[in-house]
């Protein structure tokens, strides 16, 4: 099956540790240090009918599908309090969701794929990275990853 890296609310998922670990087979490594069911993290992106159990109760998946749009800001209530709650809730990885929204819905969703696909890897290797990531795994070298970008949105 394919991974697919564009959501709903505008979070990429092509920077999820645990949709990398699947892409990239260590999935039983995540999961033993996670101490989780490694059945539960098995995710192909949100946009997929295989998704981890951090994300097979999404509020966003439900309600884009039951209004038939691809991204919230399709929506005529956007951008909703749910939304903006998320957005500014306590995981830095939330906070680019309007900015990412806002590129595909100018540029289009292969435009911010590209985009995105470049952001999440290492400048100085090109292997890529996820949210958290403080430094890269081959190379070292620091990474720009969400709790500093959030601290630049700020």
């Amino acid at each position: 099956m394919e991974f697919k890296y564009d959501s709903y609310c505008g979070l990429c998922c092509g920077a999820c540790p645990v949709l990398k670990a699947n892409e990239n087979g260590t999935l039983q490594e995540v999961a033993r240090t996670w101490e989780e069911d490694p059945d539960d993290l098995v995710c192909h992106g949100c946009k997929t009918d295989v998704v981890c159990v951090y994300c097979n109760t999404c509020d966003f998946k439900k309600c884009a599908e039951s209004k038939h749009v691809d991204f919230c800001f399709q929506c005529p209530e956007y951008p909703c309090s749910a939304l903006a709650a998320f957005q500014a809730d306590d995981r830095p990885h939330h906070s680019v969701i309007f900015e990412n929204l806002k590129t595909i819905q100018e540029h289009g969703v292969d435009v911010w794929l590209e985009q995105q696909i470049s952001r999440w890897k290492c400048p100085e290797c090109g292997t890529s990275f996820c949210w958290y990531d403080e430094t890269c795994s081959t190379c070292g070298a620091p990474l720009y990853n969400s709790k500093k970008e959030e601290e630049d949105l700020g």
